[in-house]
């Protein structure tokens, strides 16, 4: 019974499932992963708890041995009867106490073979070691570490990436200077773009619940070929959490629930999710429900303790079924809802230290009322079906809604209401000595209702305005050599749109259409076990979308007016990268330098007093980026990151807006998994920018007189399980140790002082 107990997690740590199992809590397991993992290392004893199905209680049980184990080769496993991939890699040094080494990172779940195009890189399943690309994977375990209550925290401080907040509960990456309509955000591979989304940072990144997140996966600096318009500074796909497909098709039903709570001492908000899981026959479910309520946060300035218009609530929900039609055939539905009201524009309040000529009134406050997101998805996968190895198609809707007023009491509103539907489709196929191809097509058609009313002139985006994206894809994988490898793609894109902006006090009908082929290819050259260079070459394309031909929005420039701009044409980007990626059993790193040489960039110009508009003007962004971890012994590792980005406007000789200052990370931390421990000091360290550009960040308020200072911050986290089975985890962190002022580039709210964050977590 023993030995069938081993077999039996052995096969589930082999689909990947037991991430959700082992790293629920505060700390994962030295040899889980996601997507698809290795076996135990020799020597270490895995048993099976008392309970009939203890993977959401986390009853697995990893014990080490008294001897430090072996680095084992890490297996690839693609879906039965496909032959499999391995990449040795040995050494007598211990394995990482922590998180997978990066050969044992994957792009997407995968459990049970399906699932493997659902992951960022849209072909089969590829560990960061073995791309040509620059990405990362923020895992649960960490985001847990992170007590993140909202995506604002849940992916900050990751290498390459800046998180900017103008308000208090809204959140925009920045990926290499870049964010706004020029990075794209999917969840579980559906398109979180629309085609209303601002130019420069916004607010939707934060319209995802961090309670519902497997994991982030950040593609830096290319993405168009494998995922269409918007991807021209880099992709970030949200791979929500799902049922345990492995275990509800192979050992029977189960059920679950697991709660967490936060508490952070420098908005006085409470975090709070429930999660509940099950699987019944062929049909498996996990739904829950999260609740945010922020109060006004003290920033550790002197003379401005508390910052005024940082507190709103939030709710949100979501669920998601998985059937197994057949072995080889499985139905998911998912749907979410997401809500924030009465959320203040923080810059746009009474009070804000940014408004030195006092100008900010009840009058002119602004508000989100509501925030607003819905998604349903109905996917369909399927194994070797129609001559492929795996088929996956999703129908998606995504609806986004936005209400922004204007005073108290309210004296205007204008509301914008996105209904996306979309289709994709991809397909994968092994053709043997020839590598792998993945083929696909997607399609979204947006339909805007917009409203009005009070003192506004007009809506922000015109009534029934409408937009529609169709593109297709081939990426082709194949090893040429014992030695390289290579990833080449193509997609043809196209765009039609059309609608009645306002123009001079005119109403202009106008209906441009858009298209047109990008290619991308990448190489690895595989040194030894250790050490692979990599570099690639690829195009990006996004073409204008409704905000920049047809806006009249008040709302968003500082003190001024944002115009429609019929002219553009679509943008044009040439990323080009080399990199060095290790993975020794001690030491795992990835450096990189870029050049992105972007063609026709769609640029804010003035367009007289306190009014702007959009023009092409050819730009260049370049920068190096480096991240990496050193174990040391006995559990204890130094880990960090370091990027730094530059930007300019050829046309003007000018920098570029927002472009995020050199920073980085450095710490020391311990994990223990035989206790589920672990412990982490950091500092993060950003300079001061004072490289702006002269039309939009000189007049922006949320950019200090002379550019955004430099600082730097302490930091401490720690956690532990405790009970019978683990299934009570406490965890604590203190932020901004030496209580220091400081402020995100181009954020309107303030970074908090000293703060204590408080987490628990029951697990059944």
């Amino acid at each position: 019974m023993q030995q069938n107990g081993e077999e039996i997690v052995k096969q589930m740590m082999k689909r990947g499932w037991a991430i959700g199992l082992l790293s629920l809590g505060l700390v994962s397991g030295a040899w889980c992963e996601t997507g698809l993992a290795q076996e135990p290392p020799a020597g270490v004893t895995v048993r099976v708890g008392d309970q009939e199905r203890p993977s959401i209680t986390g009853r697995f049980v990893v014990q080490p041995p008294e001897e430090e184990p072996t680095l084992p080769p890490v297996i690839v496993e693609p879906p039965e009867e496909s032959p499999a991939t391995t990449t040795p890699v040995e050494s007598d040094a211990p394995v990482y106490p922590g998180f997978p080494s990066l050969s044992e990172q994957l792009f997407g779940s995968t459990g049970g073979g399906f699932g493997q195009s659902t992951g960022i890189l849209r072909s089969s399943a590829r560990s960061l070691f073995e791309t040509p690309t620059a990405a990362t994977i923020t895992r649960r375990e960490e985001i847990l570490e992170k007590q993140a209550p909202n995506m604002f925290y849940a992916l900050q401080n990751e290498v390459g990436v800046l998180m900017q907040s103008t308000a208090a509960g809204q959140a925009s990456p920045f990926i290499r200077g870049l964010t706004g309509q020029q990075v794209l955000i999917l969840i579980d591979g559906v398109r979180l773009n629309n085609s209303i989304f601002r130019f420069g940072p916004n607010q939707y990144f934060n319209t995802i619940d961090p309670g519902m997140v497997e994991q982030i996966e950040v593609l830096r600096g290319q993405g168009s070929v494998l995922w269409g318009s918007d991807a021209i500074g880099g992709a970030i796909n949200i791979v929500t959490r799902s049922p345990d497909v492995h275990w509800g098709r192979y050992h029977g039903n189960y059920s679950g629930t697991d709660f967490t709570q936060y508490f952070n001492t420098a908005d006085i908000s409470p975090y709070s999710r429930i999660n509940v899981e099950g699987w019944v026959g062929n049909m498996g479910a996990l739904a829950g429900g999260s609740f945010l309520n922020v109060r006004d946060l003290d920033t550790g300035y002197s003379g401005f303790s508390r910052q005024p218009g940082t507190n709103y609530q939030q709710w949100a929900g979501d669920i998601k079924f998985h059937y197994l039609i057949s072995e080889r055939e499985m139905l998911t539905v998912a749907m979410q809802h997401f809500q924030q009201d009465d959320l203040p524009r923080s810059d746009r309040y009474p009070g804000y230290p940014g408004d030195l000529d006092n100008s900010n009134t009840l009058a002119k406050a602004r508000f989100f009322d509501p925030q607003q997101r819905d998604l349903v998805y109905v996917r369909y996968q399927a194994l070797d079906v129609f001559g492929f190895d795996s088929v996956m198609a999703t129908a998606s809707y995504h609806r986004q809604r936005e209400n922004q007023k204007r005073g108290v009491p309210e004296t205007r509103f204008q509301e914008t209401d996105v209904e996306t539907v979309g289709f994709n489709v991809v397909a994968v196929k092994d053709l043997d000595v020839y590598g792998k191809a993945t083929i696909g097509a997607d399609w979204y058609y947006d339909d805007v209702d917009s409203r009005f009313g009070g003192t506004a002139s007009g809506p922000i985006i015109p009534d029934d305005a409408w937009y529609e994206r169709v593109g297709a894809f081939l990426n082709w994988d194949v090893t040429l050599t014992e030695k390289l490898d290579t990833v080449a793609g193509v997609r043809y894109e196209m765009a039609d749109l059309a609608g009645t902006p306002v123009v001079d006090g005119n109403p202009i009908y106008i209906s441009p259409s858009y298209h047109d082929w990008v290619g991308q290819v990448g190489m690895v050259y595989h040194v030894n076990s250790y050490v692979n260079l990599v570099g690639s070459i690829s195009e990006g394309f996004r073409a204008p979308n409704l905000d920049e031909l047809m806006a009249n929005n008040p709302n968003v420039l500082q003190q001024g007016q944002d115009l429609p701009s019929l002219g553009l044409v679509p943008e044009r980007s040439i990323n080009y990268e080399v990199g060095i990626k290790t993975n020794f059993p001690r030491l795992r790193t990835q450096t990189f330098v870029f050049w992105m040489d972007l063609q026709n960039n769609i640029v804010p110009i003035s367009a007289g007093a306190n009014q702007f508009k959009r023009a092409n003007q050819d730009s260049y962004i370049q920068g190096v980026e480096f991240s990496g971890e050193w174990l040391l012994e006995r559990g204890w590792s130094l880990y960090g990151n370091f990027w730094y980005t530059y930007g300019r406007n050829r046309v003007t000789d000018a920098p570029l807006s927002r472009i995020p200052p050199m920073q980085g990370i450095a710490g020391l931390r311990w994990r223990d998994p035989e206790r589920h421990a672990y412990f982490a000091f950091y500092a993060w360290l950003s300079d001061r920018q004072d490289r702006l550009d002269p039309v939009r960040d000189l007049s922006d308020e949320r950019i200090p007189p002379g550019g955004t200072p430099g600082f730097a911050t302490l930091n401490v986290r720690m956690g532990r399980a405790y009970g019978d089975h683990n299934q009570h985890r406490l965890s604590l962190s203190v932020e901004n140790l030496l209580d220091q002022p400081y402020l995100v580039h181009g954020s309107g709210v303030y970074g908090s002082g000293i703060t204590g964050r408080f987490g628990y977590q029951f697990v059944y």
